[in-house]
């Protein structure tokens, strides 16, 4: 069996539950896999998706249904992580700097994020968590598409 390289100690997959973020943790993943690394699976609960939430036609808990999405999005990152020294965690906040946040305090070597690879105007508009997290973090960020 080959020895783990020791590259990275600490993995943070950034995942939001979307099928276009599959490639990034698999990608995490392996990487975890094959350093032997502690890999944090981390989901950021947008709370300001709580405040546009139009109140007359909810019919369901804005922060129960994302945080029943966040479980679900971390459950599969679980099911993915045989052979990985995997653990989950669900925060809250604006996604791009919870996660520089707690890349900071884990001491983070490596941050996997994926994109979802918008062009032109819906860019400019919306922002990038992805081009967020690599003008904050002082960690190495790998952007998988």
């Amino acid at each position: 069996m080959p020895m783990a390289i020791e590259l990275f100690e600490k993995i943070l997959i950034a995942t939001d539950g979307s099928d276009m973020n599959i490639t990034a943790i698999e990608e995490g993943l392996k990487i975890g896999r094959e350093c032997g690394s502690k890999v944090f699976a981390v989901y950021v609960m947008d709370t300001r998706r709580f405040d546009k939430a139009p109140t007359d036609v909810m019919m369901k808990d804005p922060r129960e249904v994302i945080q029943t999405q966040a479980a679900s999005a971390l459950t599969f990152v679980q099911s993915k992580a045989e052979g990985v020294n995997l653990e989950t965690v669900i925060l809250e906040g604006k996604p791009d700097a919870e996660i520089v946040k707690y890349a900071t305090e884990k001491e983070i070597d490596l941050i996997v994020i994926g994109t979802h690879a918008k062009r032109g105007i819906e860019r400019l508009l919306l922002g990038s968590v992805a081009e967020q997290v690599i003008r904050s973090a002082s960690c190495k960020i790998l952007v998988v598409k």
